[in-house]
């Protein structure tokens, strides 16, 4: 099964050589699955001309805001819409679960209640509380109508959304590492208050979800999607 790699963001170039880009992380946490990989650079305005040009596609992280004024942003609300349209499936991370929602009529804002990073509990719809590891002010503020929450906290209230079996986005980043972001912490410390630098450092050492959303992801993207809605005018608005 091919899944196309829409990649918005690039890990630090600090950071490139020892952990990888953006892309290749999403290679190691559905590694072992039956799948295969293409990437195409979307914040350099490259785009697929076709849904149809993978069986799956995965938006990935990134620096930028979806709200703002970026040659790529608009093109690529567009592609997703058309993968509605095409009945194509999608997984949104982070960025991708913003850009996601962002399209489909919700609201994505600079959280006003500061940052997320680190370690992060979210209460799952099936009553489990799953530890992710979590690099966010931005969120999902103001959900579509089409999507269910099927994970939040207190200070994420949409933190991971369902569009049936069309998309599935999360806003913490199961594809990291806690070592990645422990040199993400130290390498972009400056533009972290210190009390959420310290306690994000001082909480990466307990057991994360990781292996249940990479299965969660590659369940999402192996079942049958024949059924998916193929009207974006059934799925825009908010709840």
């Amino acid at each position: 099964m091919k899944i196309g790699i829409l990649q918005t963001g690039r890990s630090p170039e600090e950071l490139r050589d020892a952990f990888g880009d953006y892309d290749s992380f999403f290679h190691r946490l559905l590694a072992g699955r039956g799948f295969e990989f293409q990437t195409w650079p979307v914040l350099d305005g490259v785009l697929p001309s076709d849904p149809n040009e993978a069986d799956g596609w995965l938006i990935t992280g990134s620096r930028f805001g979806v709200y703002e004024d970026h040659d790529w942003i608009a093109p690529l609300e567009a592609f997703t819409r058309y993968c509605f349209v095409k009945a194509v499936p999608m997984v949104g991370i982070c960025f991708g679960h913003q850009i996601i929602a962002q399209a489909m009529g919700g609201r994505v804002e600079k959280f006003d209640g500061g940052w997320a990073v680190g370690a992060v509990d979210y209460a799952t719809e099936d009553g489990a509380s799953d530890s992710l590891l979590a690099w966010h002010q931005d969120q999902v503020t103001v959900k579509p109508r089409a999507a269910r929450v099927i994970a939040s906290n207190a200070f994420c209230e949409n933190a991971a959304l369902a569009y049936g079996d069309q998309a599935l986005t999360f806003q913490p980043h199961p594809e990291f590492t806690p070592e990645f972001t422990r040199a993400l912490i130290e390498a972009r410390r400056a533009i972290l208050p210190d009390d959420v630098a310290d306690r994000a450092l001082s909480g990466l050492g307990g057991a994360l979800a990781t292996e249940k959303y990479a299965q969660a992801i590659a369940d999402f993207f192996q079942r049958d999607h024949t059924g998916a809605c193929g009207r974006v005018s059934e799925t825009q608005g908010v709840a």
